[in-house]
């Protein structure tokens, strides 16, 4: 730190201390600037401390390729930047700071002792041997901007902190309890940003049907279920074939959260109607060949109460549930049921239709849609097009994808790479 008067002045501040905040720090501190680390929390990496349930879900061993597809807000801008840091530099990263890292499904890499405070360590380590200097419970009033450049930070309490490059870090509007809270966006606009309309992404479900209010299905969770949002027409705009779970206000899991942005852009595009949510409960057996399975075991077991014959077909509460819309006592004799019975709840197993009515609040979603437009940012640098020595990264940026290591890992590559940048800045002056 150097003294400007009665001002303090750092080389490169970052602003926020999150996944992509932590590693911008770090990029920048290898550049052995003066580099100042701030956030208004009271301590560090509080979102990456409860990610991947307590686990920290570091990033995704895809080929490059898939996890931009697992992206789809703009997920085509990070290849630009996944040319120059990936997910596998990640992993070398992580390893290189002692972090042991496991493969698990789809892909996704844990820390092998399966405890997010020891990414959160490893990272805090590395920052303190760059000589970071780290200063919490710091709340940031505005950008300090002047001439088409960026002049550092102004403090609540009056205080200004000047720098030749800032990196803002501070996260979209999601979980506001680890600091994202949207503090970011006015900033960015006085420096000249568009910020896209912000939504809720990766979060559950709302549903107004009789069933879900009356808590009928509360608590049931549907495994490997294929998840279908349609449009007005009762085309399928995506399907997701993930876990799902029913609740007392409506639908969730992964499945569904993979689902919900498709509904957040559908009920805009329809003006707010509800939206058809359809569930194929065993999407690994035809419809035909479920009905013939299913009617062959009524007839073959006549004697016995329907409810023990197609036992073990799907969950009991999920199968009780369809039989009874289809009028289907579940004590009747399998051999008496009549046969467009058995068919109606085949295409109920197959094709089970409610209307969903929107989501969850932004503040309860995983993830933020939109944020600063990314034609306004350097790809391969997140430097922004607007305001020299402004860099921008992490959910700030209008990029956006699914749970399962996506979203983590365009943070912290966008972090590297912003911090990084932000100190060549430095060496330029």
């Amino acid at each position: 730190m150097r003294k400007d008067g009665e001002k303090m002045r750092y080389d490169v501040i970052i602003v926020g201390g999150g996944p992509s905040g932590l590693m911008a720090a770090i990029a920048a501190g290898e550049k052995k600037e003066h580099v100042l680390l701030v956030d208004k929390g009271t301590k560090l990496g509080k979102k990456l401390a409860i990610s991947g349930g307590g686990r920290c879900n570091v990033t995704n061993r895809l080929p490059v390729e898939e996890i931009i597809k697992h992206i789809p807000g703009n997920g085509r801008f990070l290849y630009s930047a996944f040319s120059v840091f990936n997910n596998e530099d990640i992993i070398d990263f992580f390893e290189g700071l002692g972090v042991a890292l496991k493969e698990e499904d789809h892909g996704r890499m844990f820390p092998v002792s399966n405890k997010a405070q020891s990414v959160v360590d490893a990272l805090l380590r590395r920052l303190g041997e760059l000589n970071v200097e780290i200063r919490t419970n710091v709340e940031v009033h505005d950008l300090l901007v002047g001439d088409g450049a960026v002049e550092g930070i102004s403090l609540a309490n009056g205080d200004e902190i000047k720098a030749a490059a800032v990196v803002l870090a501070v996260g979209g509007k999601s979980v506001p309890q680890t600091g994202s809270t949207g503090d970011g966006y006015p900033w960015v606009e006085k420096a000249g940003h568009t910020v896209t309309e912000l939504f809720p992404t990766e979060v559950p479900l709302l549903s107004q049907e009789a069933f879900i209010q009356n808590r009928e299905l509360q608590g049931l969770a549907l495994r490997g279920a294929a998840v279908s949002v349609l449009n007005k027409k009762g085309k399928p705009l995506v399907t997701h074939e993930m876990d799902m779970l029913f609740t007392h206000f409506g639908l969730s899991g992964p499945a569904i959260l993979r689902c919900s942005q498709y509904v957040v852009k559908e009920m805009k595009k329809q003006k707010g109607e509800p939206v058809t949510i359809r569930i194929d409960a065993v999407p690994s057996i035809k419809a035909e060949e479920l009905f013939q399975q299913m009617y062959k075991e009524a007839k073959e077991e006549a004697k016995k109460a329907i409810k023990n014959v197609w036992k073990g077909q799907l969950p009991e509460r999920y199968l009780h549930f369809l039989m009874e819309r289809a009028e289907i006592d579940p004590d009747q004799q399998a051999g008496t049921i009549a046969t467009d019975k058995i068919r109606l709840v085949c295409q109920m197993i197959k094709s089970f239709d409610l209307s969903v009515h929107g989501t969850q609040s932004i503040e309860k979603a995983f993830v933020t849609g939109g944020g600063v437009s990314v034609k306004e940012i350097e790809p391969k640098t997140m430097h922004s097009k607007k305001c020299r020595g402004l860099f921008i990264c992490g959910e700030l940026l209008d990029i956006h994808g699914y749970t399962g290591g996506y979203n983590i890992t365009s943070a912290l590559v966008t972090g590297r790479l912003a911090g990084t940048n932000a100190g060549d800045i430095m060496k330029e002056n």
